[in-house]
């Protein structure tokens, strides 16, 4: 089976013979192309299926955002417990501050320790505070950041005139430089144990038994330690402020040059070296390199 396509024009004539496959094929390409131009245009069923689901994915987003929006006010409102709690915790050190400043005597209009703080939390009561923002959240917890900073100074500075107020303290030199023992010979004008003439004792005896501890009067440096011409074994400290003590006759010396000592330590063992007649210490007090009368010092409680 064959069809045959005839033109004939004007001037032109033309013939063209299909054969039976070809035409089957042709009408298949045809067909196609008819069926895809009618699906090109959808029906009122695809279009309203096509809307449900758009409007189920959209449910769907809303429930997620919904979600997360919960999710992020729990996340803000433990942020701003969280400030609370530093707010709370800072009062407290406040407070303390307050104490310290008062227990050392000073001016309490320079440490502004108990200013209130610029900082917000969440209420006492049942309903849960609407919180606004991120950013509000943050500058809350920015200001309670600033105010940790102030107070860390502050603390810094108030610790630091404390233990100057300490150092102050453990270094004025008072008391006896024996823990037992007898006072000997006093300061001044007295007769010379080994030619008896008069002589000038720039000192105070302690007189006691060998062995026994030797201890410093205040807090100091150590600037000698080691024998010296008519003092034996001797320990010299240097407290500040143009004050130095000596320590002299010792058996054995217990410190070095250097080191700092506290009030009360032990720094050398009683004997009898030097220009000496029996076990004691010599004890001596120098302001600005003159000798002063050790008993004032020795008297002080402080």
């Amino acid at each position: 089976m064959s069809i045959t396509v005839l033109y004939r024009g004007r001037n032109v004539r033309l013939s063209y013979s299909l054969r039976k496959r070809q035409v089957i094929s042709s009408l298949v390409v045809l067909f196609s192309l008819f069926f895809v131009a009618g699906r090109s245009i959808n029906t009122p069923s695809e279009n309203s299926l096509r809307i449900d689901m758009t409007q189920s994915a959209l449910a769907l987003q809303q429930t997620e955002v919904e979600a997360l929006k919960q999710q992020t006010q729990d996340q803000l409102l433990g942020l701003m417990m969280k400030v609370a709690e530093a707010e709370s915790r800072l009062h407290r050190v406040n407070a303390l501050s307050q104490e310290l400043v008062e227990q050392a005597g000073l001016n309490t209009e320079e440490f502004k320790l108990s200013s209130q703080l610029p900082v917000g939390g969440p209420s006492t009561n049942a309903e849960l505070p609407v919180i606004t923002s991120t950013p509000q959240v943050l500058e809350s917890i920015d200001s309670v950041i600033l105010s940790i900073e102030d107070k860390q100074k502050q603390l810094e500075l108030l610790e630091s005139i404390m233990l100057g107020h300490h150092i102050s303290d453990e270094s004025a030199i008072a008391g006896r430089p024996v823990k037992s023992g007898w006072l000997s010979s006093y300061f001044g004008i007295r007769k010379d144990p080994f030619n008896g003439l008069p002589a000038m004792h720039h000192g105070i005896d302690f007189a006691g038994k060998e062995g026994d501890p030797v201890v410093a009067t205040g807090a100091g440096i150590v600037v000698w330690s080691g024998e010296r011409y008519g003092y034996g074994n001797l320990i010299e400290l240097d407290h500040g402020a143009g004050i130095r003590t000596r320590y002299a006759h010792n058996k054995s010396l217990s410190v070095n040059v250097g080191e700092v000592v506290t009030k009360g330590q032990e720094v050398a063992v009683m004997g009898s070296t030097g220009r000496s007649t029996g076990a004691h210490v010599h004890y001596e007090v120098l302001k600005n390199g003159v000798q002063q009368d050790p008993l004032f010092y020795v008297s002080r409680r402080k």
